[in-house]
C-alpha cells in the first residue's frame, strides 16, 4: 500500500471540506436550503485514506464531494416523494474507493471478462466506430497532444471521423502502411511541428474541429474566456420560460424507495460525460432512453459502462420518420440531456426554450441539461471539445506534466474530467427535478468539462511536500511518459501501477470475483456477462441500484412503453 497516509493529510477530511467549499456556493449551484443544512448527515470513509491517482489535483477528495452532494440532493426527493425519515436527516455515506472507480470506471468495466484495453475486446462489442477513428492507430492518434513550430504544445482532435484533422496539417486520411506507435507519433508530430500554435488555432477554427493550445491554467485565465469563466459557478440550474404549477412525482408500488421510478429521460450523448449524467439518473430508477443516429459513430466499449441501466435506440432526427418518432418521445419526457456540439440540437428544433414551450402547453415541466466542453459564457462557448481538450486549455495537463518533472504538458490518466462533469449534470438534473415537484416550472441545467476543471484548482493542488511523496511511489514506466503519448497509454500505464500498489483494490485477474465497487451483470444484448461499478453514493432509504444491465447503442424500439416488459438481465 501507499505511505501518503503518514503525512498529516487525510483524504477523507480534505473530502469534507471540499464539500462545505461547494454549499458555500448554494445560491450559484440552486442547491436545496436543506442541502446545507444537512451537509453533516454526509459521512466520507476510506480503507486507506491513501491517495490512489498519481495526479497533482485531488480528484478522488473532489468527485467524493460531488457524489456527497449528488446524495443530499436525492435524500431530499427521497423526503418529497416518500416523505422525512424520523430523524429528518438521511445519512449519506460515501466511499473514496468507490469515487476512485467511478473517476476510471471505463477502464474498470468488461465484457465477457476482457476490458477496454483487451485487444480481444473487439469481438465481443457492436462495431460503432464507423469511420476507424478509434479502432486504427493512425486514424486514433490525430487525437493527441503534440508540439508546435513554436516550440508550444497544440492538442488537435480529429473526434470520431479523423479524416479532416489528418488533412488538416498535410497528412492522409488513411495509412494503411503505418502501425508502429512511435513511428505514427513521429509521423504527425513531425507535421504538426510545422505550424506555430496560432496558425494551428485559425485552421482549427476554419474546420470546425475540436483542438486547442494547451495553456497553463495562470495563461488560461487572462484569456477573456478564461476570466469571464473562472468567476463561474461549478454547474448551474436556472428557470426557463413559462409558469406551470408543480409536477409532482408519479405514484410509486408500495416498499419502493427509487426516487426517479417513473421519471422518463431523453438522452443524446455520446462518449462519457454526456452518457455519465444519464447513467446516474438511471441508477436512481429513471427510464433512460438513449437515442442515437445509425449514421453516427461512437467509441464501441464506452457503451459497455456507459449504457448501464438504459434502453438504446436508433433515430435519424435529420429525416422526417426520425423526427415523427421522436417528438412522440418528447411528449411525455421529463428530462431531456443534451452532450451534442453547442446549438446542434437548437438547429434541429430541439433546444431548451423549444422544449419550455412544448412543456407550457402540456401543463408538464421539462429539466434540460446541457453538457459541453467550454462552458455557456465567453468567446469559446460554441466550441467543440472533449475531455482531453478542456484538460489542455484549463491548465491540467501543464500541472500534470510539472508534476512528473517535464516542462511539457502531459494528459492526465483516465478520463476524470468526464466523469466529474457527469456528476455535476446530474446533480443539476436531479435539483431541477426537486424545484418542479416543489415549486413547480421547467428547469435548465448546464455542466462543462472546463468548469469541473476550475473546481479542480478551485479546491487546490497537493502540497509540495504531498506530491514529492506521491512521486517517490510511482514506477520508472510512469516517468517515461510524454506529452505525445496517448490517453489509453498514459492510463494503461497508470492502471498497471495502481494494480500493483494497490492489490486488494484493483485485481488484474478477469476472473476475480467482484471487487466491493463493482457488480457483475449477463446482458442479453451482449449474450455475455459485464462488470461494471456500482453507484456511489449510499443514501438512506433510498435504492439506487440497477435494474438491468447494458447494451449497445441500437438495441431497443424508441418507445417508453418496453420498459414495462420483463428484463432478462440479471444481477450474477
Amino acid at each position: 500500500m501507499g505511505s501518503i497516509s503518514n503525512v498529516s493529510y487525510s483524504p477523507v477530511n480534505e473530502a469534507l471540506r471540499i464539500l462545505g467549499f461547494l454549499c458555500k456556493q448554494s445560491e450559484a449551484l440552486n442547491l436545496p436550503d436543506e442541502v446545507v443544512e444537512n451537509q453533516d448527515a454526509v459521512t466520507f470513509h476510506s480503507t486507506t485514506d491513501s491517495i490512489y491517482f498519481p495526479i497533482p489535483f485531488k480528484e478522488t477528495e473532489t468527485l467524493a464531494a460531488l457524489k456527497a452532494v449528488e446524495g443530499l440532493v436525492a435524500g431530499e426527493i427521497a423526503n418529497l416523494r416518500y416523505g422525512e425519515t424520523s430523524q429528518k436527516k438521511r445519512s449519506v455515506k460515501v466511499s473514496l474507493e468507490a469515487a476512485t472507480y467511478f473517476g476510471c470506471q471505463a477502464y474498470m468495466a468488461k465484457v465477457g471478462g476482457l476490458g477496454k484495453l483487451d485487444p480481444g475486446v473487439r469481438v465481443k462489442i457492436k462495431d460503432t466506430d464507423l469511420l476507424a477513428a478509434q479502432s486504427n492507430g493512425y486514424r486514433r492518434m490525430s487525437a493527441n497532444l503534440y508540439r508546435t513550430k513554436d516550440r508550444q504544445y497544440f492538442h488537435i482532435h480529429g473526434s470520431l471521423e479523423a479524416t479532416t484533422t489528418l488533412n488538416m496539417i498535410g497528412l492522409e486520411g488513411h495509412r494503411p502502411d503505418l502501425t508502429d506507435y512511435q513511428e505514427i507519433i513521429k509521423t504527425i508530430e513531425g507535421e504538426v511541428e510545422r505550424f506555430t500554435a496560432a496558425e494551428l488555432e485559425a485552421l482549427n477554427a476554419e474546420k470546425r474541429q475540436a483542438g486547442v493550445t494547451a495553456y497553463k491554467y495562470e495563461d488560461f485565465i487572462r484569456t477573456p474566456h478564461g476570466q469571464i469563466n473562472v468567476k463561474e459557478s461549478p454547474w448551474s440550474v436556472t428557470p426557463l420560460k413559462g409558469k406551470i404549477p408543480p409536477t409532482k412525482f408519479p405514484a410509486s408500488p408500495e416498499g419502493n424507495h427509487k426516487i426517479l421510478q417513473g421519471i422518463k429521460v431523453l438522452e443524446l450523448c455520446r462518449i462519457i460525460a454526456g452518457p455519465t449524467i444519464t447513467r446516474i439518473l438511471a441508477e436512481y430508477g429513471a427510464d433512460v432512453l438513449k437515442i442515437t443516429s445509425p449514421n453516427l459513430s461512437d467509441v464501441p466499449f464506452f457503451q459497455v459502462d456507459g449504457n448501464m441501466g438504459k434502453h438504446a435506440a436508433d433515430l435519424d432526427l435529420k429525416t422526417v420518420e426520425g423526427k415523427v418518432e421522436f417528438e412522440k418521445l418528447l411528449a411525455d419526457v421529463d428530462v431531456f440531456v443534451d452532450g451534442y456540439r453547442p446549438g446542434a440540437l437548437e438547429r434541429l428544433g430541439y433546444g431548451p426554450e423549444k422544449l419550455a414551450e412544448l412543456a407550457e402547453k402540456r401543463g408538464k415541466g421539462i429539466v434540460y441539461v446541457n453538457e459541453n466542453c467550454f462552458g455557456y459564457k465567453g468567446e469559446w462557448a460554441g466550441r467543440p471539445g472533449w475531455q482531453q481538450i478542456a484538460d489542455c486549455v484549463t491548465g491540467v495537463a501543464w500541472a500534470q506534466g510539472q508534476f512528473m518533472g517535464l516542462n511539457s504538458p502531459v494528459v492526465p490518466p483516465f478520463p476524470i474530467s468526464d466523469y466529474g462533469t457527469g456528476c455535476m449534470g446530474a446533480i443539476a438534473a436531479l435539483i431541477g427535478l426537486y424545484h418542479r415537484a416543489k415549486t413547480g416550472g421547467s428547469y435548465h441545467g448546464k455542466s462543462s468539462l472546463m468548469h469541473y476543471d476550475l473546481l479542480l484548482f478551485a479546491a487546490g493542488q497537493y502540497s509540495a511536500e504531498i506530491q514529492e511523496k506521491l512521486r517517490r511511489e510511482q514506477s520508472p514506466e510512469f516517468f517515461a511518459l510524454r506529452h505525445h503519448d496517448s490517453v489509453d497509454r498514459i492510463s494503461a500505464t497508470t492502471l498497471r501501477m495502481l494494480r500493483k500498489r494497490f492489490p486488494d483494490l484493483f485485481s488484474a485477474d478477469s476472473s476475480y470475483s467482484p471487487s466491493p465497487f463493482t457488480e457483475k451483470w449477463f446482458s442479453e444484448k451482449y449474450g455475455e456477462e459485464i462488470e461494471i461499478v456500482k453507484p456511489v453514493a449510499q443514501i438512506e432509504g433510498v435504492d439506487n441500484g440497477f435494474v438491468r444491465a447494458s447494451r449497445p447503442n441500437g438495441s431497443d424500439r424508441p418507445v417508453w412503453e418496453d420498459f414495462v416488459a420483463d428484463e432478462k438481465d440479471y444481477r450474477i
